[in-house]
Protein backbone atom coordinates (compact mmCIF):
# COMPACT_ATOMS: atom_id res chain seq x y z
CA UNK A 1 0.00 0.00 0.00
CA UNK A 2 3.07 2.39 -0.08
CA UNK A 3 3.41 4.88 2.44
CA UNK A 4 2.52 8.62 3.37
CA UNK A 5 5.82 10.00 1.57
CA UNK A 6 5.96 8.33 -1.39
CA UNK A 7 1.89 9.19 -1.78
CA UNK A 8 2.43 12.81 -1.50
CA UNK A 9 5.58 12.72 -4.07
CA UNK A 10 3.39 11.08 -6.33
CA UNK A 11 0.53 14.08 -5.80
CA UNK A 12 2.39 16.52 -6.14
CA UNK A 13 4.33 15.20 -9.00
CA UNK A 14 4.00 15.86 -12.68
CA UNK A 15 2.96 12.60 -13.27
CA UNK A 16 -0.20 11.48 -15.04
CA UNK A 17 -2.50 9.51 -13.55
CA UNK A 18 -3.28 6.74 -15.41
CA UNK A 19 -7.10 6.56 -13.79
CA UNK A 20 -7.27 10.25 -14.43
CA UNK A 21 -10.48 9.74 -16.85
CA UNK A 22 -11.99 7.33 -14.13
CA UNK A 23 -13.76 8.26 -10.54
CA UNK A 24 -12.73 6.84 -7.41
CA UNK A 25 -15.27 3.36 -7.89
CA UNK A 26 -18.44 2.35 -6.10
CA UNK A 27 -16.83 -0.20 -3.74
CA UNK A 28 -15.08 2.60 -1.64
CA UNK A 29 -18.30 4.09 -0.74
CA UNK A 30 -19.28 0.81 1.06
CA UNK A 31 -16.65 -1.42 1.96
CA UNK A 32 -15.80 -1.39 5.73
CA UNK A 33 -12.24 -2.63 5.25
CA UNK A 34 -11.67 0.11 3.11
CA UNK A 35 -13.28 2.63 5.24
CA UNK A 36 -10.99 1.63 8.40
CA UNK A 37 -7.93 2.47 6.41
CA UNK A 38 -9.12 5.69 4.84
CA UNK A 39 -10.29 6.70 8.28
CA UNK A 40 -6.17 5.74 9.61
CA UNK A 41 -4.35 7.08 6.33
CA UNK A 42 -6.88 10.23 5.40
CA UNK A 43 -9.21 11.77 8.21
CA UNK A 44 -6.95 10.77 11.17
CA UNK A 45 -3.69 12.84 9.56
CA UNK A 46 -5.94 15.81 8.47
CA UNK A 47 -6.83 19.06 9.79
CA UNK A 48 -10.35 19.06 11.34
CA UNK A 49 -12.12 22.84 12.30
CA UNK A 50 -13.15 23.22 15.66
CA UNK A 51 -14.63 26.48 16.59
CA UNK A 52 -13.50 30.46 16.27
CA UNK A 53 -11.08 31.88 18.95
CA UNK A 54 -13.58 34.26 20.00
CA UNK A 55 -15.46 31.13 21.06
CA UNK A 56 -13.27 30.08 23.70
CA UNK A 57 -12.67 34.21 24.55
CA UNK A 58 -11.46 33.60 27.96
CA UNK A 59 -9.03 31.61 30.36
CA UNK A 60 -10.83 28.57 31.03
CA UNK A 61 -13.10 28.02 28.16
CA UNK A 62 -13.31 25.30 26.44
CA UNK A 63 -15.27 23.15 22.74
CA UNK A 64 -15.30 20.00 21.93
CA UNK A 65 -15.27 18.18 18.69
CA UNK A 66 -15.74 14.30 18.19
CA UNK A 67 -14.80 12.20 15.67
CA UNK A 68 -13.43 8.67 15.05
CA UNK A 69 -13.95 7.41 18.40
CA UNK A 70 -12.01 10.57 19.83
CA UNK A 71 -13.37 13.25 21.84
CA UNK A 72 -11.07 16.51 21.62
CA UNK A 73 -11.01 19.31 23.85
CA UNK A 74 -9.76 22.57 22.82
CA UNK A 75 -9.11 25.26 25.50
CA UNK A 76 -7.86 28.55 26.29
CA UNK A 77 -5.28 28.58 28.61
CA UNK A 78 -4.23 30.85 31.60
CA UNK A 79 -1.67 32.54 28.99
CA UNK A 80 -3.93 32.72 26.91
CA UNK A 81 -2.73 29.86 24.34
CA UNK A 82 -5.25 27.72 22.87
CA UNK A 83 -4.39 24.33 23.62
CA UNK A 84 -6.28 20.76 22.48
CA UNK A 85 -5.88 17.62 24.38
CA UNK A 86 -8.01 14.40 24.54
CA UNK A 87 -10.86 14.40 26.50
CA UNK A 88 -9.29 11.26 28.28
CA UNK A 89 -8.53 11.32 32.05
CA UNK A 90 -5.46 9.56 32.41
CA UNK A 91 -5.97 7.39 35.32
CA UNK A 92 -8.78 5.23 34.24
CA UNK A 93 -9.80 6.70 30.95
CA UNK A 94 -12.80 8.87 32.06
CA UNK A 95 -14.23 11.77 30.02
CA UNK A 96 -13.15 14.48 31.70
CA UNK A 97 -16.19 17.28 30.25
CA UNK A 98 -18.94 16.64 28.15
CA UNK A 99 -21.19 18.63 25.67
CA UNK A 100 -19.86 21.02 22.79
CA UNK A 101 -18.78 24.15 25.17
CA UNK A 102 -18.01 24.89 28.65
CA UNK A 103 -15.57 26.61 31.12
CA UNK A 104 -13.43 25.34 33.54
CA UNK A 105 -10.29 26.69 36.24
CA UNK A 106 -8.89 23.27 36.01
CA UNK A 107 -10.12 19.98 34.46
CA UNK A 108 -11.42 17.85 37.32
CA UNK A 109 -12.32 14.02 36.38
CA UNK A 110 -16.16 13.30 37.79
CA UNK A 111 -14.69 9.76 38.26
CA UNK A 112 -11.95 9.57 41.01
CA UNK A 113 -11.45 13.93 40.92
CA UNK A 114 -7.82 13.74 39.04
CA UNK A 115 -7.14 17.57 38.50
CA UNK A 116 -5.75 18.89 35.54
CA UNK A 117 -4.61 22.64 34.77
CA UNK A 118 -5.53 24.07 31.58
CA UNK A 119 -2.20 23.83 30.21
CA UNK A 120 -2.68 19.84 30.33
CA UNK A 121 -0.38 19.28 33.48
CA UNK A 122 -1.83 16.63 35.86
CA UNK A 123 -1.59 18.76 39.49
CA UNK A 124 -3.86 16.67 41.55
CA UNK A 125 -3.82 13.03 42.68
CA UNK A 126 -6.40 11.56 45.43
CA UNK A 127 -4.44 9.18 47.69
CA UNK A 128 -1.46 9.72 45.21
CA UNK A 129 1.12 7.86 47.70
CA UNK A 130 -1.66 4.78 46.69
CA UNK A 131 0.14 4.77 43.14
CA UNK A 132 4.24 4.20 43.43
CA UNK A 133 4.97 4.15 39.97
CA UNK A 134 3.06 7.53 39.40
CA UNK A 135 4.58 10.61 38.25
CA UNK A 136 3.08 13.73 37.89
CA UNK A 137 4.87 15.02 35.12
CA UNK A 138 4.30 12.11 32.57
CA UNK A 139 0.69 11.65 32.96
CA UNK A 140 -0.47 15.12 31.81
CA UNK A 141 -3.61 15.11 29.44
CA UNK A 142 -3.02 13.67 25.73
CA UNK A 143 -1.74 16.82 23.49
CA UNK A 144 -3.41 16.86 20.37
CA UNK A 145 -1.99 19.29 17.48
CA UNK A 146 -3.68 22.79 17.15
CA UNK A 147 -3.16 25.46 14.27
CA UNK A 148 -5.44 28.90 14.08
CA UNK A 149 -5.70 30.12 10.78
CA UNK A 150 -7.17 33.68 10.44
CA UNK A 151 -9.16 33.15 14.37
CA UNK A 152 -10.31 29.80 13.28
CA UNK A 153 -9.47 26.91 15.45
CA UNK A 154 -8.21 23.27 14.25
CA UNK A 155 -6.94 20.25 15.32
CA UNK A 156 -5.04 17.00 13.98
CA UNK A 157 -4.80 13.55 15.52
CA UNK A 158 -2.16 12.78 14.07
CA UNK A 159 0.85 14.25 12.01
CA UNK A 160 1.73 12.24 8.76
CA UNK A 161 2.68 15.02 6.74
CA UNK A 162 -0.14 16.57 5.52
CA UNK A 163 -0.46 20.20 4.92
CA UNK A 164 -1.21 23.05 7.26
CA UNK A 165 -4.58 24.73 6.81
CA UNK A 166 -1.85 27.97 6.16
CA UNK A 167 -0.58 26.35 3.37
CA UNK A 168 -3.61 24.49 1.35
CA UNK A 169 -5.00 28.33 1.96
CA UNK A 170 -1.65 30.02 0.77
CA UNK A 171 -3.56 30.93 -2.99
CA UNK A 172 -6.61 32.32 -1.74
CA UNK A 173 -4.82 34.91 1.17
CA UNK A 174 -5.54 37.99 -0.79
CA UNK A 175 -9.21 37.09 -1.81
CA UNK A 176 -10.23 36.25 1.55
CA UNK A 177 -7.93 39.08 3.55
CA UNK A 178 -10.88 41.15 2.83
CA UNK A 179 -13.27 39.55 4.58
CA UNK A 180 -11.83 39.83 7.86
CA UNK A 181 -12.29 36.62 9.64
CA UNK A 182 -10.20 37.32 12.85
CA UNK A 183 -13.11 40.04 13.71
CA UNK A 184 -15.86 37.69 12.86
CA UNK A 185 -18.39 36.21 16.08
CA UNK A 186 -20.93 33.22 15.60
CA UNK A 187 -24.06 33.59 14.70
CA UNK A 188 -25.37 30.07 15.25
CA UNK A 189 -24.19 27.26 17.47
CA UNK A 190 -23.03 24.09 15.91
CA UNK A 191 -25.45 22.33 14.13
CA UNK A 192 -25.47 18.72 13.68
CA UNK A 193 -27.39 16.54 10.83
CA UNK A 194 -26.86 12.90 10.55
CA UNK A 195 -26.67 11.65 6.50
CA UNK A 196 -27.14 8.23 5.33
CA UNK A 197 -24.02 8.46 2.83
CA UNK A 198 -20.39 8.10 2.96
CA UNK A 199 -18.46 10.67 3.71
CA UNK A 200 -16.90 10.97 0.13
CA UNK A 201 -20.12 11.81 -1.78
CA UNK A 202 -20.80 14.67 0.16
CA UNK A 203 -17.18 16.49 -0.80
CA UNK A 204 -17.81 15.22 -4.06
CA UNK A 205 -20.84 16.95 -4.26
CA UNK A 206 -19.88 19.54 -2.90
CA UNK A 207 -16.89 20.24 -5.90
CA UNK A 208 -19.70 18.46 -8.67
CA UNK A 209 -19.91 21.68 -10.99
CA UNK A 210 -22.05 19.66 -13.77
CA UNK A 211 -25.33 19.38 -11.63
CA UNK A 212 -25.74 22.90 -10.65
CA UNK A 213 -27.73 23.65 -13.80
CA UNK A 214 -29.74 20.36 -13.66
CA UNK A 215 -30.30 20.29 -9.63
CA UNK A 216 -29.86 23.41 -8.25
CA UNK A 217 -33.44 25.86 -10.08
CA UNK A 218 -32.50 28.49 -7.33
CA UNK A 219 -28.41 28.73 -7.86
CA UNK A 220 -29.24 28.56 -11.62
CA UNK A 221 -31.61 31.68 -11.38
CA UNK A 222 -29.22 33.94 -9.01
CA UNK A 223 -25.97 32.91 -10.42
CA UNK A 224 -26.86 32.79 -14.44
CA UNK A 225 -23.98 31.39 -16.36
CA UNK A 226 -21.24 32.74 -13.62
CA UNK A 227 -20.84 29.66 -11.61
CA UNK A 228 -17.42 28.17 -12.01
CA UNK A 229 -14.54 25.83 -10.41
CA UNK A 230 -10.97 25.40 -10.11
CA UNK A 231 -8.36 23.11 -8.38
CA UNK A 232 -5.67 24.47 -6.51
CA UNK A 233 -3.69 21.22 -5.48
CA UNK A 234 -4.89 20.76 -1.44
CA UNK A 235 -8.05 23.01 -2.14
CA UNK A 236 -10.97 24.30 -4.60
CA UNK A 237 -12.24 27.16 -4.95
CA UNK A 238 -15.93 27.47 -6.37
CA UNK A 239 -17.81 30.69 -7.09
CA UNK A 240 -20.78 32.28 -8.46
CA UNK A 241 -21.80 35.94 -9.29
CA UNK A 242 -25.27 37.64 -8.44
CA UNK A 243 -26.60 37.89 -11.59
CA UNK A 244 -28.98 41.65 -11.62
CA UNK A 245 -32.28 40.11 -13.06
CA UNK A 246 -34.66 39.87 -10.00
CA UNK A 247 -35.30 35.54 -9.23
CA UNK A 248 -38.88 35.08 -9.41
CA UNK A 249 -38.44 33.39 -6.10
CA UNK A 250 -39.32 36.09 -3.65
CA UNK A 251 -36.45 35.13 -0.51
CA UNK A 252 -33.93 34.76 -4.04
CA UNK A 253 -35.08 38.21 -4.98
CA UNK A 254 -34.97 39.73 -1.37
CA UNK A 255 -30.89 38.87 -1.56
CA UNK A 256 -30.39 40.48 -4.47
CA UNK A 257 -32.21 43.50 -4.14
CA UNK A 258 -31.87 44.20 -0.32
CA UNK A 259 -27.89 43.31 0.97
CA UNK A 260 -26.52 46.19 1.98
CA UNK A 261 -23.72 47.96 1.53
CA UNK A 262 -20.25 46.42 2.87
CA UNK A 263 -17.70 48.84 1.64
CA UNK A 264 -14.87 46.53 3.33
CA UNK A 265 -15.00 44.61 0.29
CA UNK A 266 -13.81 44.85 -2.92
CA UNK A 267 -16.16 45.84 -5.52
CA UNK A 268 -16.27 42.35 -7.15
CA UNK A 269 -16.99 40.69 -4.08
CA UNK A 270 -19.91 42.49 -2.61
CA UNK A 271 -21.93 40.35 -5.00
CA UNK A 272 -20.34 37.20 -5.09
CA UNK A 273 -20.54 33.62 -3.40
CA UNK A 274 -17.67 32.52 -2.81
CA UNK A 275 -16.64 28.68 -1.49
CA UNK A 276 -13.78 26.60 -0.50
CA UNK A 277 -13.16 23.06 0.38
CA UNK A 278 -9.87 22.08 2.29
CA UNK A 279 -8.87 18.85 1.85
CA UNK A 280 -10.07 16.19 2.81
CA UNK A 281 -13.61 17.34 4.29
CA UNK A 282 -13.95 20.99 5.48
CA UNK A 283 -15.45 23.70 3.35
CA UNK A 284 -15.91 27.66 3.75
CA UNK A 285 -19.13 29.09 2.32
CA UNK A 286 -18.08 32.85 2.00
CA UNK A 287 -21.21 35.31 1.31
CA UNK A 288 -21.14 39.33 1.88
CA UNK A 289 -23.29 39.13 4.80
CA UNK A 290 -21.63 36.02 6.59
CA UNK A 291 -19.90 33.29 6.25
CA UNK A 292 -20.75 29.22 7.04
CA UNK A 293 -18.04 26.31 7.55
CA UNK A 294 -19.20 22.70 6.99
CA UNK A 295 -17.23 19.26 7.64
CA UNK A 296 -18.37 16.17 7.10
CA UNK A 297 -17.01 13.49 9.99
CA UNK A 298 -17.50 10.04 8.82
CA UNK A 299 -19.29 8.06 11.28
CA UNK A 300 -19.42 4.55 9.18
CA UNK A 301 -18.79 3.20 5.19
CA UNK A 302 -22.13 4.52 5.01
CA UNK A 303 -23.22 7.25 8.03
CA UNK A 304 -21.85 10.87 7.95
CA UNK A 305 -22.45 13.86 10.42
CA UNK A 306 -22.49 17.03 8.60
CA UNK A 307 -21.07 19.88 11.37
CA UNK A 308 -22.03 23.52 10.73
CA UNK A 309 -21.45 26.87 12.41
CA UNK A 310 -22.38 30.31 10.84
CA UNK A 311 -19.94 33.68 11.71
CA UNK A 312 -20.42 37.10 10.51
CA UNK A 313 -18.79 41.06 11.60
CA UNK A 314 -21.12 42.53 13.83
CA UNK A 315 -23.25 44.37 12.29
CA UNK A 316 -26.82 45.80 13.57
CA UNK A 317 -28.28 46.83 10.90
CA UNK A 318 -32.14 45.80 10.23
CA UNK A 319 -31.65 45.31 6.77
CA UNK A 320 -28.59 42.76 7.35
CA UNK A 321 -30.69 40.68 9.53
CA UNK A 322 -32.96 40.06 7.15
CA UNK A 323 -30.51 39.52 4.53
CA UNK A 324 -29.19 37.21 6.43
CA UNK A 325 -32.28 35.29 7.36
CA UNK A 326 -32.96 35.16 3.08
CA UNK A 327 -29.52 33.45 3.03
CA UNK A 328 -30.76 30.65 5.52
CA UNK A 329 -33.70 29.82 3.11
CA UNK A 330 -32.40 29.76 -0.03
CA UNK A 331 -29.13 27.82 0.76
CA UNK A 332 -31.98 25.86 2.88
CA UNK A 333 -33.37 24.99 -0.42
CA UNK A 334 -30.04 24.00 -1.87
CA UNK A 335 -29.31 21.30 1.00
CA UNK A 336 -32.60 19.74 0.67
CA UNK A 337 -31.95 18.87 -2.96
CA UNK A 338 -28.05 17.95 -2.32
CA UNK A 339 -29.41 15.44 0.41
CA UNK A 340 -31.99 13.88 -1.96
CA UNK A 341 -28.97 13.70 -4.35
CA UNK A 342 -26.65 12.28 -1.95
CA UNK A 343 -28.50 9.76 -0.28
CA UNK A 344 -29.84 8.13 -3.83
CA UNK A 345 -25.95 8.57 -5.47
CA UNK A 346 -25.25 6.61 -2.38
CA UNK A 347 -27.74 3.74 -2.94
CA UNK A 348 -26.28 3.47 -6.18
CA UNK A 349 -22.56 3.30 -5.19
CA UNK A 350 -23.71 -0.65 -3.41
CA UNK A 351 -24.97 -1.60 -6.89
CA UNK A 352 -22.94 -4.21 -7.88
CA UNK A 353 -23.69 -3.04 -11.56
CA UNK A 354 -21.42 0.06 -10.89
CA UNK A 355 -17.37 -0.08 -11.09
CA UNK A 356 -16.25 3.79 -11.37
CA UNK A 357 -17.74 6.45 -13.85
CA UNK A 358 -15.85 8.01 -16.43
CA UNK A 359 -14.69 11.40 -15.51
CA UNK A 360 -14.81 14.81 -17.53
CA UNK A 361 -12.14 17.15 -18.01
CA UNK A 362 -13.95 19.89 -16.38
CA UNK A 363 -14.70 17.94 -13.41
CA UNK A 364 -10.76 19.11 -12.02
CA UNK A 365 -11.85 19.03 -8.19
CA UNK A 366 -13.20 15.21 -8.58
CA UNK A 367 -9.95 14.76 -10.17
CA UNK A 368 -8.16 15.97 -8.01
CA UNK A 369 -9.75 14.75 -4.94
CA UNK A 370 -9.74 11.02 -6.23
CA UNK A 371 -5.70 11.42 -7.61
CA UNK A 372 -5.01 12.09 -3.81
CA UNK A 373 -7.10 9.42 -2.25
CA UNK A 374 -5.69 6.43 -5.30
CA UNK A 375 -2.20 7.96 -3.96
CA UNK A 376 -2.97 7.42 -0.27
CA UNK A 377 -4.34 3.91 -1.16
CA UNK A 378 -3.29 2.22 -4.41
CA UNK A 379 -6.10 -0.12 -4.02
CA UNK A 380 -8.36 2.94 -4.21
CA UNK A 381 -7.69 2.37 -8.14
CA UNK A 382 -9.33 -1.45 -8.55
CA UNK A 383 -13.26 -0.62 -10.09
CA UNK A 384 -13.97 -3.94 -8.22
CA UNK A 385 -13.37 -4.47 -4.51
CA UNK A 386 -10.70 -7.27 -3.80
CA UNK A 387 -10.94 -9.95 -1.55
CA UNK A 388 -11.72 -9.89 2.02
CA UNK A 389 -8.61 -9.20 3.89
CA UNK A 390 -6.72 -6.98 1.48
CA UNK A 391 -5.81 -4.22 3.51
CA UNK A 392 -3.72 -6.78 6.14
CA UNK A 393 -1.37 -7.97 3.62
Amino acid sequence: MGDLSSAFESISSADVDPDADWSLPGWLYTDPEYFALEMDKVIRPSWQIVCHESDIPAAGDYRTLEYLGESVVTVRGEDGQIRAFANVCRHRAMRLVEGHAGCVKKFVCPYHAWVFETDGRLSGVPMKSDYPALKLEENGLAPVSVEVWRGFVFVRLEDRGFPSVAEMMAPFEEEVAPYRFEEMRRISDVRLRERAVNWKNVGDNYTDNLHIPVAHDGLTRIFGRSYEISDHGWADRMKGDLVEKPSANFWERFYQTHLPDVPHLPPESRQRWLYYKLWPNIAFDIYADQIDFMQWLPVSPTTTVLREMAFALPDDRREMKLVRYANWRVNRVVNQEDTWLIERIQKGMASKTYGAGPIGASEVCLRSFARKIRAIVPEARLHKAPPAGWSRK
